[in-house]
């Protein structure tokens, strides 16, 4: 069974591709907001994305760039504009394949298929952690916010990732000096302090404001 992400702004005829999906065994979201598409698909983590090209705000051309910089899922463009120059453009925006509309439901089954056998059979997909729009990719150790990518230092990737992978909980100090005891011999008390300090001045630098809270006497969450 595989997640597939449909964005595409035609209601009803999402609706339709929906269904047509799910009756094959697989699960489905039509995205609602099209605002924040890169958040939902951070957080639904589909198999494939089906990417309409006229969407409100932003065109899916923009919507495949910003999914590229964290993933490599595949995905699909849709679009009545099924000329050459759409076809030639939406590869090279880095998608896989291209499925005209009016959308015969039976043809694109066999894309989604098709592209499906070719990803999964080939290496796996970027594991990617996302909290209030911030995705941290857990291959390269960056993370990503507004389209800024933001490098972090070895011990900073570790804190941000053990707080990202327990968001909305508090991650006591023990527990963070942990796991930054693992890649080294030695961690001072104050190691820590000054790390987290360091990590929320990029944060902060970036635009995410308050991304790390101190409960004192207990740790740090992300909010």
């Amino acid at each position: 069974m595989y997640r597939i992400m449909i964005v595409e702004d035609d209601l009803s005829m999402a609706e339709a591709m929906k269904k047509k999906i799910e009756a094959w065994g697989n699960e489905c979201l039509c995205i609602g907001d099209f605002r924040n598409i890169l958040s939902t698909f951070a957080e639904y983590d589909p198999h494939m994305v089906l990417m309409d090209i006229m969407l409100p705000f932003y065109n899916g051309y923009h919507w495949c760039s910003e999914i590229r910089r964290i993933s490599d899922v595949p995905v699909l463009f849709i679009s009545s504009a099924s000329d050459n120059m759409n076809i030639v453009m939406a590869m090279n925006m880095g998608g896989d394949d291209f499925i005209p509309k009016p959308v015969d439901l039976e043809v694109m089954m066999a894309k989604i298929h098709a592209v499906l056998r070719r990803a999964y059979d080939m290496a796996g997909r970027i594991p990617v952690l996302e909290h209030r729009g911030a995705m941290l990719n857990l291959n390269d150790t960056s993370l990503t916010y507004g389209g800024e990518r933001i490098e972090l230092t070895k011990n900073e990737f570790r804190i941000l990732q053990t707080l990202m992978e327990n968001k909305g909980k508090v991650v006591s100090r023990d527990t963070l000096m942990t796991k930054l005891w693992q890649m080294d011999s030695y961690v001072e008390e104050n190691t820590l302090t000054v790390n987290v300090t360091r990590l929320r001045r990029k944060l902060e630098g970036a635009g995410l404001t308050d991304f790390i809270a101190t409960k004192v006497g207990s740790g740090y969450i992300v909010q």
